[in-house]
């Protein structure tokens, strides 16, 4: 997969014989003469016209995006959300319905539920992981079942195989957001799932530097949404796919990093008498365990966690009190991450609703980046003892 990073989308030999793909900073692209738009047109030759229509180094991207997914077309969007949005926008009409796991980004959940819902579309929400319930809700109109996988914040871990073979047996598409996993530790193409979308702002590019998204799948099911977007306008400035080729040259390295520091961090967490639960798949306490052993090649930087007898204040104490960790939302970057969940994303939401999405005070949420893990084990110790 290293390789695949690296190399894969590029020319061996690119414009002005740089190593490193340029940056076109263009918004338009000329032609030498009325015949070449002809020729253009109605041969479909493989160049840019319009900015908003696509860009070199987006192709160059995508390219790559498609290959370490295992799939055979990408399209890259501005951010994880603007993928999501694009997605459903191009497949989805008045009348149809989608099916949700309920564990998932609230801000997914909030654009299906409220805005989805103006144009006809009706979303159904079954508990996570409950494939039956999922079965149970499919109608004549149903058009996608979607999931994360781990979800957000929780870390469940989704059955690839008969979530994909649910799909197929019902003739309903499927859509993994893969984002915590990536393509380095989760494969939902192979196992059968037709769309694949990550916010590649986060482990893709990996500096806490840029916003992206992208969704994968096949060169048919891909062509709805790239025509799409290049209606709607939702795609990345050239400076920001740069920054996501370069970040991609060291996924791997990186993502095996987040791995052994996540699991490191999870395992003393699990063990620290202040903490009440651990949600990481990698721990044998974890629901999922077994499915993420089997279908998980690691489980990632990011650890979700419960302080013991402690209120929402005691609980940001603890934040408060590391050094390492940047307070922050977001996850994925080489610089660790650490945010109380009930304060940064679901402050303005009533406490029955908190509950309702299983948010409670007492959350943690950190996002394991790539420091010498005893550095972050020692930190995360004092701040528990100290608060304590």
């Amino acid at each position: 997969m290293s390789t695949v990073a690296v190399h894969a989308g590029e020319q061996r030999q690119k414009p002005g014989d740089s190593i490193t793909d340029p940056i076109f900073c263009a918004s338009t692209y000329t032609f030498r003469d009325t015949q070449a738009i002809i020729d253009y047109i109605e041969q479909e030759q493989p160049r840019e016209e319009y900015g908003r229509y696509g860009n070199p180094g987006e192709r160059v991207a995508e390219r790559k995006l498609a290959a370490l997914e295992g799939a055979e077309d990408a399209v890259l969007f501005a951010s994880g959300m603007a993928a999501l949005v694009g997605l459903l926008m191009a497949k989805l009409s008045s009348g149809d319905e989608v099916i949700f796991f309920d564990e998932c980004y609230h801000r997914s959940r909030e654009f299906c539920a409220k805005h989805m819902s103006r144009f006809g579309v009706k979303t159904i929400q079954v508990p996570a992981c409950d494939y039956d319930a999922m079965e149970a809700a499919i109608t004549p109109n149903t058009r996608l079942l979607i999931s994360e996988s781990p979800t957000n914040p929780h870390m469940s871990v989704v059955d690839l195989e008969r979530f994909a073979d649910l799909g197929k047996r019902t003739g309903v598409e499927t859509l993994i957001d893969a984002t915590l996993a990536t393509p380095y530790n989760l494969r939902p193409i192979s196992a059968g799932v037709d769309y694949v979308l990550h916010s590649a702002t986060k482990y893709l590019g990996g500096h806490n530097d840029l916003l992206a998204g992208v969704v994968a799948g096949s060169t048919e099911s891909m062509e709805s949404v790239r025509n799409l977007r290049g209606i709607m306008g939702g795609i990345n400035g050239p400076q920001n796919v740069y920054l996501l080729l370069r970040g991609l040259k060291t996924f791997q390295l990186r993502m095996a990093r987040h791995n052994e520091n996540g699991l490191k961090v999870a395992q003393f967490l699990e063990s620290h008498p202040r903490v009440e639960k651990v949600y990481y798949p990698g721990l044998e306490s974890h629901r999922d365990h077994e499915v993420a052993k089997r279908s998980m090649t690691g489980f990632g930087g990011l650890i979700t966690f419960l302080i013991k007898d402690a209120d929402w204040r005691a609980t940001a104490d603890v934040i408060d009190s590391v050094t390492i960790p940047r307070i922050a939302p977001s996850l994925g970057g080489v610089e660790s991450l650490i945010e109380q969940p009930m304060v940064i994303s679901y402050y303005s939401y009533a406490p029955e609703d908190r509950q309702k999405f299983g948010i409670p005070d007492n959350m943690i949420r950190m996002s394991c980046g790539i420091e010498d893990s005893d550095d972050l084990i020692a930190d995360l110790s004092q701040a528990l003892d100290t608060t304590a």
